[in-house]
Protein backbone atom coordinates (compact mmCIF):
# COMPACT_ATOMS: atom_id res chain seq x y z
CA UNK A 1 0.00 0.00 0.00
CA UNK A 2 1.23 3.12 -0.15
CA UNK A 3 2.90 4.61 2.68
CA UNK A 4 2.66 8.13 2.02
CA UNK A 5 -1.21 8.23 2.67
CA UNK A 6 -3.06 8.86 5.97
CA UNK A 7 -5.03 5.86 7.09
CA UNK A 8 -7.63 7.87 8.15
CA UNK A 9 -8.41 9.41 5.04
CA UNK A 10 -9.13 5.74 3.58
CA UNK A 11 -12.42 5.65 6.06
CA UNK A 12 -15.64 6.56 3.57
CA UNK A 13 -14.08 5.35 0.58
CA UNK A 14 -15.63 2.66 -1.59
CA UNK A 15 -13.89 -0.37 -2.04
CA UNK A 16 -13.60 -2.75 -5.09
CA UNK A 17 -12.46 -6.41 -5.51
CA UNK A 18 -10.24 -6.86 -8.18
CA UNK A 19 -12.66 -7.64 -10.70
CA UNK A 20 -13.91 -3.80 -10.18
CA UNK A 21 -16.91 -5.30 -7.91
CA UNK A 22 -18.18 -2.86 -5.09
CA UNK A 23 -17.29 -4.63 -2.00
CA UNK A 24 -18.42 -1.93 0.04
CA UNK A 25 -17.40 0.90 2.04
CA UNK A 26 -14.32 1.28 4.26
CA UNK A 27 -14.94 1.58 8.05
CA UNK A 28 -12.16 1.06 9.78
CA UNK A 29 -8.32 1.23 9.45
CA UNK A 30 -6.50 -1.16 11.56
CA UNK A 31 -2.49 -0.71 12.44
CA UNK A 32 0.40 -2.81 12.59
CA UNK A 33 1.19 -3.17 16.34
CA UNK A 34 4.69 -3.15 16.19
CA UNK A 35 5.13 -0.68 13.14
CA UNK A 36 1.88 1.56 13.43
CA UNK A 37 1.44 1.07 9.42
CA UNK A 38 -1.77 0.56 8.10
CA UNK A 39 -2.95 -2.98 7.73
CA UNK A 40 -6.23 -4.25 7.88
CA UNK A 41 -9.47 -2.48 6.38
CA UNK A 42 -12.72 -3.22 7.86
CA UNK A 43 -15.14 -2.85 5.16
CA UNK A 44 -18.78 -2.34 5.42
CA UNK A 45 -20.81 -4.57 2.97
CA UNK A 46 -24.03 -3.97 1.78
CA UNK A 47 -26.27 -6.53 2.39
CA UNK A 48 -26.26 -7.68 5.54
CA UNK A 49 -24.25 -4.74 7.05
CA UNK A 50 -21.47 -7.11 7.88
CA UNK A 51 -17.60 -5.53 8.19
CA UNK A 52 -14.89 -7.94 6.48
CA UNK A 53 -11.22 -7.63 6.76
CA UNK A 54 -8.78 -7.22 3.71
CA UNK A 55 -5.44 -6.40 3.49
CA UNK A 56 -4.07 -3.00 2.66
CA UNK A 57 -0.79 -4.69 1.34
CA UNK A 58 -0.89 -5.10 -1.90
CA UNK A 59 -4.23 -3.63 -1.72
CA UNK A 60 -4.01 0.07 -3.53
CA UNK A 61 -5.79 3.20 -3.43
CA UNK A 62 -6.99 4.33 -6.78
CA UNK A 63 -8.11 7.95 -7.34
CA UNK A 64 -11.03 8.09 -3.87
CA UNK A 65 -11.25 4.13 -4.04
CA UNK A 66 -9.61 1.29 -2.30
CA UNK A 67 -9.00 -1.58 -4.99
CA UNK A 68 -8.80 -4.76 -3.29
CA UNK A 69 -6.79 -7.70 -5.49
CA UNK A 70 -9.07 -10.45 -4.43
CA UNK A 71 -12.30 -11.81 -5.56
CA UNK A 72 -15.44 -11.05 -3.92
CA UNK A 73 -16.12 -14.43 -3.03
CA UNK A 74 -12.76 -14.87 -1.68
CA UNK A 75 -13.62 -11.26 0.38
CA UNK A 76 -17.17 -12.21 1.30
CA UNK A 77 -15.44 -15.69 3.05
CA UNK A 78 -12.82 -13.64 5.33
CA UNK A 79 -13.11 -14.44 9.45
CA UNK A 80 -15.54 -12.16 10.55
CA UNK A 81 -13.94 -11.31 14.21
CA UNK A 82 -15.82 -7.58 14.71
CA UNK A 83 -14.72 -4.30 14.53
CA UNK A 84 -14.08 -2.03 17.44
CA UNK A 85 -11.63 -4.27 18.79
CA UNK A 86 -7.79 -4.97 18.70
CA UNK A 87 -7.06 -8.13 16.19
CA UNK A 88 -4.98 -10.79 18.40
CA UNK A 89 -2.21 -11.99 16.68
CA UNK A 90 -4.01 -15.52 16.50
CA UNK A 91 -6.95 -13.51 14.28
CA UNK A 92 -4.18 -11.96 12.27
CA UNK A 93 -2.45 -14.94 11.34
CA UNK A 94 -6.09 -16.68 10.43
CA UNK A 95 -6.41 -13.32 7.94
CA UNK A 96 -3.40 -14.12 6.74
CA UNK A 97 -3.53 -17.48 5.82
CA UNK A 98 -7.08 -16.32 4.60
CA UNK A 99 -5.67 -14.38 1.64
CA UNK A 100 -2.69 -16.39 1.05
CA UNK A 101 -0.13 -14.04 2.39
CA UNK A 102 3.37 -14.40 3.33
CA UNK A 103 2.93 -14.24 7.26
CA UNK A 104 6.73 -12.93 7.96
CA UNK A 105 6.07 -10.42 5.16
Amino acid sequence: MQTDIDPRTLIGRKAFDREGSKIGTVDEVYLDDATGEPEWAAVRTGLFSRDVFVPLEPSEVVGDTLRVPYDRALIKDAPDFGVGRHLSPEQELQLYHHYGLDVTG
